[in-house]
C-alpha cells in the first residue's frame, strides 16, 4: 500500500516553519536541512536564495512531514490558501490539546478543539506560517 506523507513550501520560511514544528512534536530532521547553495549549478543564485530549504523532514510517529522553499528567481510563486491541510490523528484527547494549543501559537483559530456531532473531538486552525492543521481524535468505541 502507497503511503503519503504532507509536502509544505514555504517563501524563505521552511527552516522557521519546522523548528516551530521540532518544537511541538519533538524529534530530529530526517537527513539534517539541506540547502538550495548545498545543488550543484546553484552559483547564480542570491545568497538568500543559496541559503533557502531544498527539503527538510520531520518524522512524526510513521510519518514525515517534508517542506522545501520556492525560489523567486526561477519563477516560483508561493500562494498561500486553503487548498490543504496537514491532518493530525493524536492517541488521547490530552495530546489532541497538546498539539492544538502548541501548533496554533501565533495563528487563527478556524473551529476550537470540541466534541463535534459525528463523535469526535476536533478543532483547526491555520498556523502563524500560513499552514492549515486539523487535528481529530477518536475515541476507542
Amino acid at each position: 500500500m502507497p503511503k503519503i506523507n504532507p509536502y509544505l513550501n514555504f517563501d524563505g520560511q521552511a527552516e522557521a516553519a519546522f523548528n516551530f514544528y521540532k518544537s511541538v512534536f519533538g524529534g530530529e530532521f530526517l537527513g539534517g536541512i539541506h540547502r538550495m547553495g548545498d545543488a550543484p549549478g546553484t552559483e547564480s543564485l542570491s545568497e538568500d536564495e543559496k541559503n533557502r530549504v531544498m527539503h527538510i523532514a520531520l518524522p512524526i510517529g510513521n510519518d514525515l512531514l517534508m517542506a522545501s522553499d520556492i525560489i523567486p528567481s526561477m519563477g516560483h510563486v508561493l500562494k498561500v490558501g486553503n487548498n490543504n491541510y496537514v491532518s493530525i490523528f493524536p492517541d488521547s484527547r490530552e495530546e489532541a490539546d497538546r498539539l492544538f494549543n502548541g501548533l496554533s501559537a501565533g495563528g487563527t483559530v478556524e473551529m476550537p478543539l470540541a466534541d463535534q456531532f459525528w463523535g469526535d473531538y476536533y478543532g483547526s486552525f491555520t498556523d502563524k506560517f500560513g499552514i492549515g492543521w486539523m487535528v481529530n481524535f477518536t475515541a476507542p468505541r
